[in-house]
């Protein structure tokens, strides 16, 4: 009998052990909601008006607005940027994207634009954010009369 209390006296004492050498830790679960963002078009790319030459050339709109009438064209009236206005989560940056370029149709006639972004990427202040969209147009030799026109979309994303 007196062994088999020492027994159990020993494997009582090593239940007592393990448990003596447990630890535990304390983890935190967090999470941060963003506003959802918004997209505003402000203003359109414009190239204004241009009378076509003999040769192909190209009118340039900065991401400002500022245009560039190439050799051979005429430029008339005035250009502006596309401008586009964010709203979200201050603090927060995001990421533009959009594509190179965009096409300008006159019925079966067209012309091609390379597009270029203000910013690749910006932080939202208090009031939201904004970027522009300039381009080149490629204006053929003797292109054809018309209203040329063509959409092209943005795309935001939080990053």
């Amino acid at each position: 009998m007196k062994r088999a209390l020492t027994g159990a006296a020993i494997a009582a004492l090593a239940m007592t052990a393990s448990a003596a050498h447990a630890t535990s830790a304390t983890a935190t679960a967090k999470a941060k909601i963003l506003a959802p963002l918004t997209i505003l078009n402000t203003s359109d790319l414009d190239f204004g008006t241009i009378v076509s030459g003999t040769a192909a050339s190209t009118v340039a709109v900065s991401t400002a607005g500022a245009a560039t009438c190439g050799s051979g064209l005429t430029c008339i009236g005035t250009t502006s940027a596309a401008g586009f206005s964010l709203g979200g989560t201050s603090g927060a940056n995001v990421g533009i994207s959009g594509p190179a370029t965009v096409t300008l149709t006159a019925g079966s006639n067209s012309m091609t634009a390379a597009l270029t972004y203000s910013v690749p990427n910006l932080m939202l202040t208090a009031t939201g954010g904004s970027f522009t969209v300039g381009g080149t147009l490629n204006v053929g030799a003797n292109q054809a009369a018309g209203n040329y026109s063509g959409t092209f979309n943005v795309t935001a994303n939080y990053q």
